[in-house]
């Protein structure tokens, strides 16, 4: 998660209202217990937020109820007339299809609104959202009996739109961040180099402390391998067939490579503060990843290459933890 570095830039100035609010989208890969201090950040900031996960089904309906309240405040206040629009803006990648798509079908199936529903484009590339796109998104305003006329005059829109980033984005580390949550395309900052941002960053948190017990599951899994071996028995071998190495994806490679990063940053002794530690240990970890990853000792440089993608993968789909790689401003309270 980004709060700050995937800002949208033309909003930055918006006067806080119950006409804005800053969704904090993709919630289910950030860290848990940051994610309420960036949601109190904003609220002295005097602006609404709100946590999502797009794929959540309970999520998204306390989103709409959020939405209806908010939208219930503003007819109080400004008298509107009865339809309300919902603008989705933000920067390429941050779900803002997805978002709508869950707000469209949820909406509507929770409303027993008929009819076929309409889907955005999704997809991990960004700038694939070409147009506007507009979904109807129904609320139980009134009774069931009602709900027919109701449905056939949808009390509010919502508008998914194309991302937008500035052409020039002169902050290095920021233009990482972009990278590595798939804002803008990997090749602007380089596969290598944005795996190797990431162990950055993952040597620098606690999330390893959490694999700590992969090293005891790996050892009483050797023993277990040891005594069928001795045996004789025939299961261990229908077990490893049905076992793909090359397929990073699978538990039990994503597990040798969690075993990995944890055993070498744990035995590690430098200072994570000087960048030379720092390098030297990201080095090692590469190396490991290669062999946990089941990647063939070919030429150096393509062998890397397809550990920082396997890795990069891992990460964006929370595999290897959850980060929020922004941190929070200093001045807040």
């Amino acid at each position: 998660m980004i709060p700050l570095s995937s800002e949208y830039d033309h909003l930055r100035n918006f006067s806080s209202s119950l006409k804005r609010i800053i969704v904090l989208n993709k919630m289910d890969l950030a860290n848990r217990s940051e994610i309420k201090e960036w949601m109190r950040y904003f609220e002295q900031q005097n602006c609404i937020s709100f946590g999502v996960n797009s794929h959540n089904k309970d999520n998204i309906k306390e989103f709409l109820k959020f939405l209806q309240a908010r939208v219930k405040e503003l007819k109080k206040i400004d008298h509107s007339s009865y339809t309300a629009t919902i603008m989705l803006v933000g920067i390429p990648n941050v779900g803002k299809s997805a978002l709508a798509n869950s707000l469209h079908q949820i909406g509507r199936i929770s409303a027993a609104e008929k009819g076929k529903l309409k889907h955005a484009v999704v997809s991990p590339i960004p700038g694939e959202t070409k147009d506007i796109s507009s979904l109807k998104v129904c609320f139980r305003w009134l009774p069931s009996k009602l709900m027919k006329r109701i449905g056939s005059h949808p009390n509010v829109y919502v508008l998914d739109t194309p991302g937008i980033l500035p052409p020039d984005i002169l902050d290095v580390e920021m233009c990482s961040k972009l990278a590595l949550t798939g804002a803008v395309k990997d090749c602007l900052v380089g596969e290598k180099e944005l795996a190797q941002y990431f162990l950055a960053t993952f040597n620098l948190s606690d999330e390893y402390k959490k694999w700590e017990k992969l090293c005891t599951e790996e050892n009483e899994r050797s023993t277990t391998d040891h005594r069928l071996r001795f045996l004789g028995r025939s299961e261990l071998g229908a077990k490893r067939k049905r076992q793909y190495p090359t397929d990073h994806t699978q538990d039990f490679v994503v597990h040798d490579a969690r075993r990995s990063l944890f055993s070498i940053i744990s035995s590690f002794h430098g200072d994570l503060e000087k960048e030379k530690d720092l390098s030297r240990l990201i080095e090692t970890q590469f190396t490991a990843l290669q062999e946990a990853f089941r990647v063939a000792s070919e030429s150096g440089e393509d062998a890397e290459h397809k550990v920082a993608a396997k890795l990069l993968n891992l990460y964006r789909t929370g595999r290897l933890g959850h980060y929020t790689l922004d941190s929070l401003p200093r001045n807040i309270q």
